[in-house]
């Protein structure tokens, strides 16, 4: 390391000539590691970036009228000046010389540990970015961004470079707390025993039992919600893992003879003990972001990285990131002790209505509801909107930025969706009354972007079998993203309007029921239509869950559902409202937001989770009339690869002048299109390879 570069990371550590102590809760900055960034790359206008890596210790006082909301937190330890104490790892990458940045901090949320903006915005891998392939396309070094990731989530296990964070447990007069717990587990491969919160991404820290004693709780196995439960004898499972041919014990893992059935839907409840107090993630994120954004140093005068550096923040999450964003300006947390803003922006990606158990006893960060799996699992709840709104079942009201708008500190927030969030994350009702009868309008601070036909999850990885059809390839890159988070900073900084939302209504008959929707699809061969879709229940976790946090009721009484509505289609199948990209709106293919499981994965025809469907068109009039597909084909569409290119152009353009692309992104699309279309003309591109446009 050159002595300029040691010059600035031990500067880092050096106080200002004349420090103050932070107002924010960071009572401690420990820098672990501090380096240059991707080899010292210079991107653009920025210049080189430099990645600094450690650890926030936090101190939140419990009698603060803005921690009041924290679930438990009167029951955590206290040190000797009547504060919680609690810390979260920390990652920064920022500009080598802050004068050559934007002055803007984007806060990214991890998800389940794992750090999303590099990936969604510079089409970047990897969970540790320190090399020029981790920036991807540099998007935000050229930008001038400085990026910020913290640990806010106590479920998460070490490994994989995840953020971490370390949370009190609650305690009751100094003794142990204990409560019942509901846990569903369902798995789509056959399995002898499975960690009790499993997903692909990570495994998560579980509330231990009480006792190991299989008497002392309850499973109960059916192969869909709408069938009866049926329980399993206590001597037929265990809290266990499979290890080799036989059960080890575990008291984050269930074991059952025989094996768990694929789709099958296993609940237990057992009674648990050492709830965390879960709800200081949000104080982490909170103070975390507040301190870098504002601060000079901490309290042992450790300088803070970007002081005087930063004008603007903004907050980013992705799916479960994406709820907590939603949740975190719900509970009125984007106001710090100080009484500043704390992030001017949000962009929750992908979020559909939902919040999530980030704030609750027992509370499992990971979970939320789906078609078919853990629907007793709050993670969509009322209230649904951004303007004050009424559920006459509950008799209860109340909008999303309510506490905020006390506050006077709502953010320009911006949601956007995939057609996936209308199907397995009711995200109609982000925007219609619960009875889904009629459209409920955006308060001015919040647009919604819907992308027509894409899923949840980009890429194509491979299924394992779990779905019936293909699978969707639309929305495996970020064009539209990074415009929006152009136009988000332009209007939190200079309130410039962004581009009008584009999402499916009601009035306009662009938000249709599920009878409408058979109606309007088309009945391409051999493909299954939905026969329901996510609709969020209203459950009854007893008299304390909204107060306090605290179920009574384990597992909920369960009431009626909010009803929920799902985009309409043309006649090829492709939505009709939102942001049609290229792909959708000069088509080769049907693009869905579902697919339903497969045989093999069990529970056949109910909704898989995040993935859509790819429906390629036939090639040729012939293959049409052959197969009854009653799609015009690709040659019918297109005569001419001219007239294909001259479309998708227009299109790109279009998307371009309404500020939903940046000049850099539709060049590439462009550039793109004209490979694409080339490929089609040599037969050298899957499903059309066989396609000959007329010269």
């Amino acid at each position: 390391m050159s002595v300029v570069r040691r010059f600035v990371c031990v500067g880092i550590w050096l106080s200002f000539l004349f420090p103050q102590w932070a107002s924010a809760e960071v009572v401690r900055v420990e820098i672990r590691e501090c380096g240059p960034f991707a080899d010292g790359c210079v991107f653009g206008r920025s210049g080189p970036y430099e990645r600094i890596v450690g650890r926030l210790h936090f101190e939140v006082n419990p009698a603060e009228t803005l921690n009041a909301g924290i679930t438990d937190l009167q029951r955590a330890p206290r040190n000797a000046a009547g504060r919680v104490e609690f810390w979260s790892d920390f990652f920064l990458l920022k500009p080598v010389d802050p004068a050559r940045g934007n002055r803007r901090l984007l806060y990214d949320v991890n998800n389940r540990g794992n750090k999303l903006a590099l990936w969604t915005f510079n089409e970047a891998r990897g969970n540790n970015p320190s090399t020029a392939a981790d920036a991807g396309n540099g998007f935000l070094m050229r930008e001038g961004w400085s990026v910020l990731w913290c640990g806010w989530s106590g479920d998460v296990m070490p490994g994989d470079d995840r953020l971490l964070a370390g949370f009190p447990v609650a305690k009751e007069n100094g003794q142990p707390i204990t409560g019942k717990i509901h846990a569903e587990i369902c798995r789509d491969e056959p399995v002898g025993s499975s960690p009790l919160y499993w997903t692909p991404w990570a495994l998560s820290n579980v509330y231990p039992p009480v006792s190991l004693d299989t008497r002392q709780a309850k499973l109960t196995m059916r192969p869909k919600r709408s069938e009866p439960a049926v329980e399993i004898p206590p001597d037929q499972w265990a809290f266990a893992r499979l290890e080799g041919d036989k059960p080890v014990a575990d008291a984050g893992s269930v074991w059952v003879k025989g094996g768990l059935r694929p789709g099958w839907l296993y609940e237990l409840v057992y009674e648990g003990q050492e709830p965390r107090v879960s709800g200081l993630g949000f104080a982490a994120v909170r103070d975390g972001a507040s301190f870098f954004r504002y601060e000079k140093a901490d309290r042992h005068e450790t300088a803070n990285p970007l002081a005087g550096a930063i004008e603007r923040a903004h907050i980013f999450g992705i799916s479960q990131s994406g709820r907590f964003v939603n949740h975190f300006v719900y509970d009125g947390f984007n106001t710090d002790e100080r009484q500043r803003i704390v992030f001017d922006g949000a962009l929750s990606h992908v979020s559909g209505s939902g919040r999530g158990l980030f704030n609750h006893r027992f509370g499992m960060s990971t979970l939320c509801a789906g078609h078919h799996e853990n629907l007793l699992t709050p993670s969509e709840s009322f209230p649904f909107t951004t303007l004050p709104q009424s559920d006459p079942v509950t008799v209860r009201s109340g909008d999303l930025l309510a506490r905020a708008r006390a506050q006077g500190h709502v953010p320009k927030i911006m949601f956007t969706q995939t057609s996936t969030e209308y199907w397995t994350r009711g995200a109609s009702l982000l925007h219609t009354d619960v009875a889904g009868t009629k459209d409920v309008e955006l308060d001015p601070n919040a647009r919604l972007y819907v992308v027509a036909g894409a899923q949840h999850l980009g890429g194509t990885p491979t299924d394992r079998g779990l779905y019936q059809n293909p699978r969707n390839p639309l929305n495996d890159r970020p064009y539209v993203l990074r415009a929006l988070l152009v136009a988000l900073d332009q209007w939190a900084s200079a309130d410039k309007p962004p581009p009008e939302s584009r999402y499916p209504r009601i009035a306009d008959g662009t938000l249709v029921d599920l009878e409408t929707f058979r109606k309007q699809f088309p009945q391409i061969p051999g493909v299954q239509l939905p026969a329901g879709y996510y609709m969020p229940l209203r459950l009854d976790f007893g008299p304390r869950w909204l107060t306090e946090g605290i179920a009574d009721c384990v597992p909920p009484n369960v009431g009626p559902a909010y009803r929920t509505l799902v985009p309409a289609v043309d006649a090829d199948g492709n939505e009709v409202a939102g942001i049609r990209l290229p792909d959708v709106a000069v088509p080769l293919a049907t693009y869905t937001g579902w697919n339903l499981r497969s045989a093999e994965a069990g529970a056949e025809g109910m909704l898989a989770p995040f993935n859509g469907s790819y429906l390629v068109f036939p090639a040729t009039r012939e293959q049409r009339l052959q197969t009854g597909d009653p799609r015009p084909s690709v040659a019918e569409r297109y005569p001419t690869r001219e007239a294909y290119l001259a479309r998708v152009t227009e299109a790109i353009l279009q998307l371009r002048e309404q500020r939903l692309l940046l000049p850099e992104d539709a060049v590439a699309l462009l550039k793109a299109a004209a490979e694409h279309q080339r490929q089609l003309a040599t037969g050298s591109t899957l499903p059309h390879k066989t396609l000959k446009f007329k010269s």
